[in-house]
């Protein structure tokens, strides 16, 4: 069997792993996280591509949009001391709560990984607390990673990102802070910049 045909056994061929170049992170993401969480993956993935498709990429920014979704959670399920290591903590919050630096701790694993392309890193990195407005491609994911189907929320968001993608980030951004806000849980001091930033709810 040649390399080709047993790619397309594990991946399908119209999947966000059909590409050549995303085909080997697809394996190395996958060897890393559990079934559950490599399935929220490859769902964000899809969607990802999807508005990337709905809103005009071209065809070098849907690549970028689907390796930064493919790899946006490979530090997920790393132990403590590992995340630490690869992302030191920057303020209380990310000291009392180091899953909060997966992001970029991800963005770290995907540079060992030879991954220099700064517009995916940044989306890696962004998925967690957010990614300066106009940033397509890290809009893109984020919003993705909050509204794929397997988390039966943020119906609205997707559906609005596939005609106007930065609305749907602004909505989705505020969202989160006002979720967690109605919580009384802390909000990270970087996803409160992006909120300033955004303006006004949609």
């Amino acid at each position: 069997m040649t390399q080709a045909a047993s790619l397309d056994l594990r991946f399908p061929p119209t999947g966000p792993c059909r590409r050549s170049s995303i085909a080997p992170y697809c394996e190395r993401v996958r060897a890393r996280l559990s079934a559950e969480r490599f399935a929220h993956v490859m769902r964000v993935a899809e969607l990802a591509e999807s508005i990337a498709l709905a809103n005009g990429f071209d065809d070098g920014d849907l690549r970028a949009t689907l390796l930064a979704a493919v790899l946006h959670d490979v530090a997920r399920e790393e132990d403590v001391e590992t995340l630490l290591r690869l992302a030191p903590p920057e303020n209380d919050m990310e000291r009392s709560h180091p899953l909060a630096v997966h992001g970029r701790a991800g963005r770290a694993i995907a540079s060992e990984w030879g991954v220099n392309d700064e517009r995916v890193l940044e989306a890696i990195e962004g998925h967690v607390f957010g990614v300066r407005p106009g940033d397509r491609i890290g809009m893109a994911v984020y919003v993705a990673d909050v509204s794929e189907p397997g988390r039966g929320v943020n119906d609205d968001i997707r559906e609005l990102a596939m005609v106007h993608l930065e609305r749907a980030y602004r909505r989705a951004v505020q969202t989160k802070v006002r979720y967690l806000r109605s919580r009384g849980k802390d909000v990270h001091p970087r996803t409160l910049q992006v909120h300033d930033e955004l303006g006004h709810p949609t």
